[in-house]
């Protein structure tokens, strides 16, 4: 913790070398794309993409899970997707599963989650049915994919898809080798390097 604290410290000299930049953002932010992935510490999204600070907005889930809109249950998940599309105008969101994902793995294997009640509500209520592949990887792809579709159930992402002003994309990315790839649902659906 002490070089977090460290850091912490030492970042508001960083921000005075870099007045404007940082006055920018407090002036308001439009990012460029909603960035759904795990809370997995080893996957850093502005490192796989490169982003500066205000050009993603961030939803990390345990398994980069997307929960179904459900109205009668309003979620930080549903919030935060919706205040990225209606509010920020995101016109593109990101859905990247990762390899060595410990949450499809527990579904994928049946693990007992009896010491961990809350992820295993969790898992069970948004994930009514482990991704069938024949390995982590392919399940971690499939589980990515079918976030899009959670995600096509939501009100707003479903009428901006309905006006070709959103774009819904799934990645992978291997923490070992920082290979990403993206979906490609033609001709095969298929994960293809990006």
């Amino acid at each position: 913790m002490k070089s977090l604290i460290d850091n912490a410290r030492a970042f508001r000299t960083r921000v005075a070398q870099q007045p404007q930049e940082f006055r920018d953002l407090a002036a308001g932010q439009s990012p460029q794309a909603l960035f759904i992935t795990c809370s997995d510490s080893r996957v850093i999204p502005s490192l796989i993409t490169g982003a500066r600070p205000g050009e993603l907005f961030e939803l990390r889930t345990a398994g980069n899970v997307v929960p179904r809109y459900d109205e009668a249950r309003p979620s930080a998940e549903a919030a935060t997707v919706e205040y990225a599309v209606r509010v920020l105008g995101v016109r593109d969101i990101v859905v990247c599963g990762h390899s060595h994902c410990g949450a499809v793995g527990a579904l994928v294997r049946g693990d007992d989650l009896s010491a961990l009640p809350a992820v295993r509500g969790w898992l069970d209520h948004s994930v009514p049915e482990p991704p069938a592949a024949p390995d982590l990887a392919g399940a971690v792809r499939r589980h990515a994919v079918a976030q899009l579709d959670a995600l096509r159930g939501h009100p707003a992402v479903r009428e901006l898809l309905a006006d070709g002003q959103l774009t819904l994309h799934a990645w992978y990315y291997e923490i070992d080798t920082g290979a990403v790839s993206a979906y490609r649902p033609e001709p095969e659906g298929e994960f293809v390097p990006l």
